[in-house]
């Protein structure tokens, strides 16, 4: 099969094309003839030696990559929920080794749910990790409600713009940041208000969110606190939370904290339903299989609108 790797922690270090055995599955696990797959920054950051690269750093030739969206070719006898057929999708074996850049994967039934036949695979493959996040990190870990105030950066990105969308969906009062380029699309997935981050500063138009849901790496972290209602919660996706960060917050009661995504086959599932409906609708930016290394220079630019997504034609 054809598949991408790399032999080292450096983005200097182009990515590798190569022919690599099918893999074999384990009883629990199912073999997913791959027809789209979609990249994150987690991806390239790994590939420059940060992102979870510290987990794979003994496994190396490394495939990189996570999400999938394709055909089952092969079931593992302990699977029952799956059949060879099957369109499925998910985030495969994250925060570990995916090896999602290729044209199969061996992932755990658990990690994966059906794709529903109204939706391309290039939009299943887009609504797996970032989807995932949006919907971890605002349900399950910030507990937002019907009628509380979210604020989302980012809110045209990967994960933003699906944040946007489940956020509303669920009755809650949106505030996204992007650029003015983005503004009226950041309000045509849903967003009830917009920041303008060149030309306004976050603090000065909002400090009473419910929540505040942060997917930007570097920002300026006491103006961002200050959007937070006392008692509120604030979640950091990209990278840890400062301890000075950590100090602003604990002296108003503000549960401040980092969220790095989890597979999840249940959680898909409850996207799928979404996607199915048409509640979820990912933007795409599509790439052939032999334009890796053009998707992942559009992912270091930081400025893509929604997802990338890779598509592989056998």
């Amino acid at each position: 099969m054809k598949a991408i790797i790399i032999n080292s922690f450096n983005r200097n270090d182009k990515l590798i094309y190569t022919e690599l055995p099918v893999p074999t599955i384990k009883a629990d696990e199912v073999l997913v003839q791959v027809k789209a797959l979609s990249v994150n920054p987690v991806d390239v950051q790994t590939h420059g030696g940060t992102g979870i690269s510290g987990r794979l750093k003994d496994q190396f030739p490394i495939i990189l990559g996570w999400d999938i969206s394709g055909v089952i070719t092969a079931v593992g006898e302990a699977v029952k929920e799956f059949k060879v057929g099957d369109e499925v999708f998910g985030m495969v074996n994250f925060p570990g080794h995916g090896k999602a850049y290729a044209e199969y994967v061996a992932a755990p039934a658990a990690h994966l749910a059906l794709k529903p036949t109204n939706v391309s695979h290039e939009a299943a493959a887009a609504t797996t990790l970032a989807a995932l996040t949006a919907y971890q990190a605002l349900l399950q870990q910030g507990k937002l409600t019907q009628g509380q105030k979210v604020l989302i950066t980012a809110a045209a990105g990967g994960v933003g713009h699906f944040a946007v969308q489940i956020a509303k969906h669920i009755g809650a009062h949106v505030i996204g940041t992007s650029s003015a380029a983005n503004k009226d699309y950041v309000f045509s997935i849903g967003a009830d208000e917009h920041i303008d981050y060149n030309t306004q500063q976050e603090d000065k138009v909002v400090n009473d969110a419910d929540l505040v849901m942060d997917n930007v790496r570097s920002q300026d972290f006491a103006a961002t606190i200050k959007t937070v209602k006392n008692g509120g919660t604030y979640i950091k996706i990209p990278n840890g939370v400062p301890d000075e960060m950590k100090q602003l917050a604990a002296e108003r009661g503000i549960n401040a904290f980092f969220y790095l995504v989890q597979s999840s086959g249940a959680d898909m599932k409850v996207l799928a339903d979404l996607l199915g409906k048409g509640i979820l609708q990912p933007n795409l930016n599509l790439y052939d299989f032999s334009q890796m290394e053009l998707a992942h220079e559009q992912q270091l630019k930081g400025r893509t609108r929604g997802k990338i997504v890779v598509s592989i034609k056998m």
